[in-house]
């Protein structure tokens, strides 16, 4: 079954009853969505790896991204053009650049990217995911209203995807399935509520 294909039948499960391929519309920007349905999805996709984020209600929207951690010759680059200072910082808190921190950061942004229909080159608008005070005193946090995100890893064996999700419109969960020809365990690894507040941040996991 293609990734199309089971998308599709991942959107009929969370909308009790069938989704046909001309149900769902692109914007301008290519974002897929539900025209006139007060539901919204996201789709993205990585290695052996889909996922789709799904919300029903008035006026909210959903955004996710998938990534496998993998090791990538470019992360400093990318992180100087496109992350804050303090991400970078989190990156490359043990003296070299770490691939799950990496993806950690990148996948929140992408996942608000999409959620905006938004290119991945517009990624450098994004605030600061990370306050960092040093490599024992860092925490994932994020200053913008009506905003709440979401982090997962996912292992099986040797191989492990970071996951990132958001919503838009209200504080609570979206909710995601992910696909693959193997079951993979799935943990969280942080929630940011996107508010000033200091209760509202959390220390990333390991």
């Amino acid at each position: 079954m293609s990734i199309k294909d089971e998308t599709r039948r991942i959107l009929s499960l969370f909308e009790g009853k069938p989704i046909f391929e001309n149900d769902i519309q692109k914007g301008a920007q290519g974002r897929p969505f539900f025209p006139g349905w007060k539901s919204d999805f996201n789709i993205s996709h990585s290695g052996n790896m889909a996922a789709v984020s799904y919300v029903k209600g008035e006026n909210l929207k959903t955004g996710c991204d998938i990534e496998k951690i993998r090791p990538r010759k470019n992360m400093e680059k990318i992180a100087k053009e496109y992350f804050s200072s303090e991400e970078t910082n989190y990156l490359f808190s043990e003296g070299i650049a770490d691939a799950h921190k990496f993806f950690e950061i990148w996948t929140l942004k992408e996942c608000l990217l999409k959620l905006r229909g938004f290119s991945v080159f517009e990624m450098g608008c994004i605030p600061s995911f990370i306050t960092y005070n040093g490599p024992n005193n860092a925490a994932f946090t994020f200053n913008a209203d009506s905003l709440s995100f979401n982090l997962y890893e996912l292992s099986y064996l040797n191989e492990h995807y970071i996951l990132a999700s958001v919503i838009e419109g209200v504080n609570i969960v979206p909710q995601i399935k992910w696909f693959s020809q193997v079951s993979f365990s799935c943990k969280k690894i942080a929630e940011i509520n996107a508010a000033l507040s200091a209760a509202h941040t959390v220390s990333p996991k390991r």
